[in-house]
């Protein structure tokens, strides 16, 4: 049948009678013409790279949609302060419990501490605080498609600790002197032959300090990935699509035409909208036209013309009546005032503009009324169901960008703190390179789960945690907070009511009378 084709004399049968349409020519053959060709993810990516970055950049910059969008994916991954919630795995390294949990809260407490200092000590810049970090982690990471960051070793006066966190713009990393890709270089990425990075080749001078020329021209640094014994040197986080992608693609990539064809509808539309704006105002006389020529060609057309003229422009610079500041016209009588304005239909541009933009909503993981800001046509359920899979996307950035980029700075803060002696761990099976992963391991609280109905929503979290189908440190985690501040913080406040003569908090007498019920039924058995 290889030879065979069908109907219309072109496609081969074999392709025409395929069990998948989405591989034939479609309905009415309109996908005929449709060959794109099939490649690897870096094959695909790395030759666009630049250009792909420059243009989201330029997007963020001056289009109001794209920035709000990159905005809102950092407030709901990462949040207004991002900390840990330190999770050793105790039972793995043998240590005693109660011990261990000592010593996570002496760990997460002397994080916290050096890592949201007010001066910046973790950042090398010493622009930013850890949160900040890792909110400009994610904002790359949403527009470059990456987060990277570079750990150095700095002594500073007042500072506790010598890690520090160097971001590293994903622009900078690039083939030095313009070299092709190949198979143990892509991207500024060496690699080995399982294409796990080995390091990273960062561009040292002013980015795009010579233009075109630029990326063969100046000086590359490279930087491996880890230490020899195993500290994470070049810190390098995306979520790869695809087997073998070396470089992340950023998330404006697929809504890049539509945002861009947006904006300049929208200000086309502004331009008509002005335009309808303006109106024409004219004087007609009530001359015919056969009154008018023969007042120009008559046999003394041109003294009567300058008479006439003469008669008007008289007329109308005197004719100045107002009234409270309006002036009223008052024409030759003949004359009327007559205004042209231009009309334009709507042309169906609220629904072009909203469609387009929930396309838009959808590359960036959100609902429509999030990106447009529109909530003007949705009820309880469906702002719930919406916001549920707005969080649930988060939710997975979250984890594989946001948590995944701050356990590697933790561990190599950690890392420090034992080498130098500032934390005394209790006493363990395994020290912290024979088992890295069990002293590191950390859970990270962001930003809560937005709330619509806050009333609805903390009794369903009460019931889930009665039934047993929840926990206090689950329910708070969604709340953006850590279960034990918060106990810490409710015992201290019911003990200094009890001092200051205050009634204790309803929730507490509820409870007490509870207990008291329990009891009470428990003697009478």
């Amino acid at each position: 049948m290889s030879g065979l084709v069908a109907a219309d004399g072109i496609t081969p049968l074999s392709e025409h009678c395929a069990s998948y349409a989405g591989g034939g020519n479609g309905f009415g053959g309109q996908m005929r013409n449709w060959h794109p060709a099939s490649r690897s993810a870096d094959a695909a990516l790395l030759p666009v790279l630049e250009t792909g970055n420059a243009r989201a950049d330029d997007l963020v910059r001056n289009n109001a949609i794209a920035h709000g969008g990159v905005q809102m994916h950092i407030d709901n991954v990462v949040g207004s302060l991002f900390r840990p919630s330190y999770r050793l795995n105790y039972k793995v390294l043998g240590m005693n419990e109660a011990d261990a949990r000592a010593f996570m809260k002496e760990a997460e407490q002397a994080f916290i501490e050096y890592a949201e200092s007010p001066f910046c000590y973790i950042d090398a810049e010493r622009k930013r605080t850890f949160t900040m970090l890792v909110r400009a982690v994610a904002a790359a990471h949403c527009h470059h498609g990456e987060g990277m960051g570079v750990s150095e070793w700095i002594t500073r006066p007042g500072a506790m600790f010598k890690t520090a966190i160097k971001l590293i713009s994903p622009k900078r990393v690039s083939n030095p002197n313009g070299r092709l890709s190949n198979s143990r270089l892509r991207g500024g990425v060496s690699v080995d032959r399982h294409n796990a990075a080995l390091g990273y080749w960062v561009k040292q001078d002013a980015y795009n300090e010579f233009g075109e020329l630029d990326r063969y021209n100046g000086r590359w640094k490279y930087v491996a990935r880890e230490s020899r014994w195993g500290r994470a040197k070049f810190i390098h986080v995306f979520e790869p699509l695809e087997a073998g992608q070396t470089r992340g693609a950023n998330l404006l990539l697929s809504m890049m035409e539509q945002m861009q064809s947006l904006s300049h509808l929208q200000n086309t539309k502004l331009q008509n909208a002005i335009i309808n704006a303006m109106y024409a105002a004219v004087i007609e006389s009530e001359l015919d036209s056969e009154q008018a020529f023969q007042l120009i060609s008559g046999g003394n057309g041109a003294e009567q013309m300058q008479k006439w003229m003469t008669y008007m422009g008289e007329y109308h610079s005197t004719a100045n009546i107002r009234m409270n500041g309006a002036k009223i016209p008052h024409l030759v009588p003949g004359e009327k005032l007559k205004f042209t304005q231009s009309t334009n239909a709507n042309n169906g541009f609220t629904e072009l503009e909203a469609s387009m933009l929930r396309f838009i909503a959808s590359g960036f993981g959100m609902s429509y009324e999030q990106i447009a800001r529109d909530y003007s046509k949705v009820n309880y359920s469906s702002a719930r169901a919406s916001f549920n899979e707005s969080f649930r996307y988060t939710m997975g950035k979250r984890k594989t960008i946001a948590a995944r980029f701050a356990s590697l700075v933790f561990a190599n803060w950690l890392e420090e703190a034992l080498h130098r002696g500032i934390l005394k761990p209790p006493s363990s099976r395994f020290n912290f390179y024979e088992r890295k992963e069990a002293w590191t391991r950390c859970e990270w609280i962001g930003a809560g789960r937005l709330s619509i109905d806050g009333l609805k929503e903390v009794k369903e979290a009460i019931l889930r945690i009665e039934s047993g189908l929840s926990t206090y440190e689950r329910e708070l985690a969604l709340m953006g907070e850590d279960y034990i501040e918060v106990f810490e913080q409710q015992a201290r406040e019911i003990q200094e009511r009890k001092e200051k003569g205050l009634p204790p908090p309803s929730w507490v007498t509820a409870l007490a009378l509870d207990s008291a019920n329990d009891n009470g039924e428990q003697n009478a058995a």
